[in-house]
């Protein structure tokens, strides 16, 4: 309340301070500067518009500036354009429409005003859509205003079926505009068929023009994952392809990794061929390993919902069934679990973009049907067995340290629970809370859930379950944060103190 207080203070004399000034510059009181653009002029305070701009900066004090000089004639700017730079100048506010905003970006761009040009970009991310979006990336691109300028790339990148279907805008791209886009693994289509379709749809535009780039944007197209009667009937048959000897080296390099791929299966070179690669969905869901110690170990799958479709992701075999896995700054975590009856405490870690294997600091216990959960950019492994007994005890794995550390116990051993967080927004913030439910104990499954508060670093009790379950799972279903409260009420366990690392 009192931050709260002091922040309205200096809000109240910030705005009477700038209502003074404005007061000043529109009397002429104090002015030592006269902007004149065209037959219009402007008093100023030469120290309030250096404030806001370096152009204005430059403009004052550099090596040809002089201290008596007062009257700036300035050119390539209209009288309304510089009457808003110096209202913001005086003012920090600036009103951003549909119908100046192209205006007021090349006008602050000019004059270098960070803040209007940050004004602009808030304004242009509000009315991004997929008529627009191409349109806003070639304007951003153009003034230099990178971090939205990846957030529409990524937005185009995100929805470009449906930019496709709705926007003329896309033949407007220059070749490496749309090749940085066609090239790019995140973008997301269903089928291939869309890409070549709207490379066609480009050349077609202008043939006269982009015909000679045919061969540039077919190579990046992967060809290797159309089907093969698409692939024969659209894009070999296709005139303009036929007729081009460069396309036709790319289309037999296509059908050589296409053949490949169906004779070995997935293998690395699958993935270093730009032509036979797989796009990267923005969700997938991940499966490692196998339930049955005496099977060949599995592959590393991950099925993409947009294409409806299973990927092999890593080649390299998975010794371990029964173990915990989670997901972490792009890191897929696989922790415990057993190998050829072997109790395991070593975790390996997967990198997403490199698609390579490494390891990490194994736990201090060996743990099978161990549970696992990430909080607030830490892995947590609970409970588990190591073939003599069952745990109640938990570790904390921070990636930074590369160290695992013991927490706060929970009362109940178990394994083959299932370890879930729920983060939540209602009216104010929840702490992060993480809940283990279920299990098996060694003799009994379990009814118990128990609930680990990170900041307390204390584990409290919560509403059983109608029903004893173990390897089961859950998940946090958003929106139903009052629906959690009742079913896991606050209560402590136990009044001792845990024991902490």
């Amino acid at each position: 309340d009192f931050l709260l207080l002091v922040l309205l203070m200096e809000k109240k004399m910030s705005d009477m301070a700038s209502a003074v000034l404005t007061e000043f510059r529109l009397g002429g009181k104090l002015c030592d500067v006269v902007m004149k653009v065209g037959d219009a002029e402007f008093n100023a305070h030469k120290v309030i518009l250096c404030s806001c701009s370096s152009y204005f900066r430059a403009l004052f004090t550099g090596a040809w500036a002089t201290s008596n000089k007062q009257m700036y004639t300035i050119p390539g700017v209209t009288p309304e354009m510089m009457l808003l730079i110096i209202n913001y100048a005086y003012t920090r506010s600036i009103t951003v429409t549909e119908d100046n905003v192209l205006e007021v970006l090349a006008t602050a761009d000019q004059f270098l005003v960070p803040g209007i040009i940050h004004a602009c970009c808030l304004f242009l991310e509000e009315q991004l859509c997929p008529k627009n979006c191409i349109s806003i990336w070639r304007l951003v691109d153009f003034y230099h205003c990178p971090e939205l300028k990846d957030k529409v790339f990524y937005y185009i990148l995100h929805r470009f079926e449906e930019i496709v279907c709705a926007s003329q805008e896309l033949l407007e791209l220059s070749v490496r505009q749309l090749g940085a886009i066609v090239e790019n693994d995140h973008l997301n289509v269903k089928r291939e068929n869309t890409v070549f379709e709207a490379v066609l749809g480009w050349i077609n535009h202008l043939p006269e023009q982009r015909q000679l780039y045919i061969s540039v944007l077919l190579r990046k197209v992967r060809l290797g994952l159309m089907t093969p009667s698409y692939l024969q009937n659209n894009v070999i048959d296709n005139a303009a392809i036929k007729d081009c000897v460069e396309c036709t080296s790319i289309i037999n390099d296509a059908v050589t990794a296409f053949m490949d791929f169906r004779a070995n299966g997935c293998s690395k070179s699958v993935y270093t061929n730009l032509l036979t690669r797989p796009r990267l969905p923005s969700t997938i869901l991940l499966v490692t390993g196998s339930v049955d110690a005496r099977c060949a170990p599995n592959f590393m799958e991950a099925y993409d919902a947009r294409a409806d479709s299973w990927v092999t992701v890593s080649t390299e075999r998975i010794w371990r069934t029964h173990h915990g896995a989670a997901v972490l700054n792009n890191f897929v975590y696989l922790i415990g679990g057993c190998s050829h009856e072997v109790y395991l405490k070593t975790v390996q870690k997967f990198d997403l973009v490199t698609r390579t294997w490494h390891q990490v600091a194994p736990m201090y216990s060996h743990r099978c049907y161990v549970s696992v959960a990430v909080q607030n950019g830490c892995i947590y492994a609970i409970g588990g067995f190591n073939g003599h007994t069952y745990f109640n005890t938990v570790e904390c794995y921070k990636p930074e340290t590369d160290q695992w550390n013991m927490i706060a116990p929970m009362t109940t051993k178990r394994c083959g629970a299932s370890a879930t967080t729920l983060n939540g927004k209602v009216g104010e913030v929840v702490d992060d809370q993480l809940f283990v439910v279920g299990g098996h104990n060694g003799s009994t499954t379990l009814l118990a859930v128990e609930r680990y508060d990170e900041e307390a670093g204390m584990w409290y009790s919560a509403s059983d379950t109608e029903m004893p379950r173990s390897g089961l799972s859950c998940c946090v279903l958003h929106g139903l944060y009052d629906v959690a409260e009742d079913l896991f009420p606050r209560g402590p366990l136990t009044e001792e103190e845990p024991q902490l690392c």
